[in-house]
């Protein structure tokens, strides 16, 4: 494989680390600025938004810039976003820090996954792809639970000192190292809106949407919940998060067998069903240490199993526009994620942090609504 292509996967890394990471810290930046859990947790909403929003914004803004300089501008705003994050004096600060390295960190990634179908032959581009998704998952196995524990045992910085680092010597390497690229075809903002006349796509869209939201109306708030509901402290929660990103991992890996020996629709609707049971569970018996493990594990392995069986769905009814599908899914998913926070953060304020997995769960539900309209008469012949 093309050395670049790890460079490219190193980036996914680095970016997906930031965006994860102060989801494990909420606590401990709202202790240090005497802000709630839930301003904080504004801080997952406003990354997610602006990381959804940015790259069909600015890749048509820059749809002329050669893409070796373009990775490497958004990787330098990216790393001062990151700098001053690391800086920041209160919290108005830290979220302008979230907004540039959302709005760069997004660009960057984006380019690193068309970039790395472009360094190697036709017959590897599915490998290279691939390698760079995995730097995003590698964020959720490794990078998350790093962050967690620097951040409890120094101070909630110390993940940005590593992330600044990181991105800065990603600059270096890909000004050294990585080749010149023409700029590709962009699709207009137009375009991509009118392939969603169909209200099947839609629909696929919006299961996705609801699908994170309610995952992440609770998972958002997962350090504060367990910390004040089960009262685990910095070293377990850090290997919370480890057990929890393997099984993402794993889950991802699975969820694609499965929509291929089961079908797509079988696939979405049993994880779908599986979150909802998982949100159900932790409550109501998660109290209970011994149970809440396993629990913990199959909310990880559904939590992020959704993408291949819509990918799927999408590529089969929409096969002549995909890759601008792939595009708006991502697009949905980011805006679920930040939906949920949002919703989490003011069920905090207005309820209680206990009853955010219950919240999330009306969005589970109404996701598995969507996503039977979006799939109505699909059977496993054709899934």
């Amino acid at each position: 494989m093309n050395r670049q292509v790890y460079m490219l996967m190193l980036i996914a890394f680095v970016v997906g680390m930031s965006e994860l990471i102060v989801g494990g810290i909420l606590d401990l930046i709202a202790k240090d600025f005497h802000v709630p859990v839930s301003q904080v947790g504004l801080l997952i909403t406003v990354f997610a938004f602006v990381f959804a929003l940015s790259p069909p914004i600015f890749l048509v803004i820059f749809a002329k810039v050669e893409r070796k300089r373009l990775i490497i501008l958004s990787l330098i705003v990216f790393f001062f976003g990151i700098l001053l994050a690391v800086v920041s004096t209160n919290f108005t600060f830290l979220l302008l820090s979230r907004i540039l390295a959302a709005a760069s960190g997004s660009v960057a990634t984006v380019l690193s996954i068309n970039l790395a179908s472009r360094v190697v032959e036709p017959a590897y581009r599915g490998r290279a792809i691939g390698l760079v998704v995995m730097g995003i998952s590698g964020a959720l196995v490794f990078g998350l639970p790093i962050g967690v524990f620097l951040g409890n045992f120094i101070n909630w910085r110390a993940p940005f000192v590593l992330t600044a680092l990181l991105s800065f010597a990603l600059i270096l390497a890909v000004y050294y190292s990585l080749d010149r690229f023409a700029p590709s075809q962009v699709v207009s903002l137009a375009e991509q809106v009118r392939t969603l006349k169909n209200h099947r796509i839609l629909l696929a869209h919006a299961t996705t949407f609801f699908f994170l939201a309610g995952h992440y109306t609770f998972f958002g708030y997962f350090t504060p919940y367990a910390k004040e509901i089960l009262e685990f402290n910095g070293l377990t929660i850090s290997i919370l998060y480890l057990c929890f990103g393997i099984a993402a991992v794993s889950g991802g890996g699975l969820a694609g067998i499965s929509s291929d020996k089961f079908g797509y629709r079988n696939t979405l609707f049993a994880a779908t069903i599986l979150l909802g049971l998982s949100l159900l569970a932790i409550p109501t018996i998660g109290s209970i240490s011994l149970l809440f493990w396993p629990i913990l594990l199959v909310l990880g392995v559904v939590s992020w199993s959704i993408t291949p069986p819509i990918q799927s769905f999408l590529f089969t009814v929409a096969s002549d526009t995909s890759d601008i599908q792939q595009s708006l899914n991502n697009a949905a998913l980011q805006l679920g994620i930040a939906f949920g926070t949002l919703v989490g953060s003011f069920t905090i304020d207005t309820l209680t942090i206990r009853l955010t997995p219950y919240v999330g769960l009306i969005f589970v539900m109404l996701a598995l609504l969507s996503g039977g309209l979006a799939m109505k008469g699909e059977g496993k012949v054709r899934g």
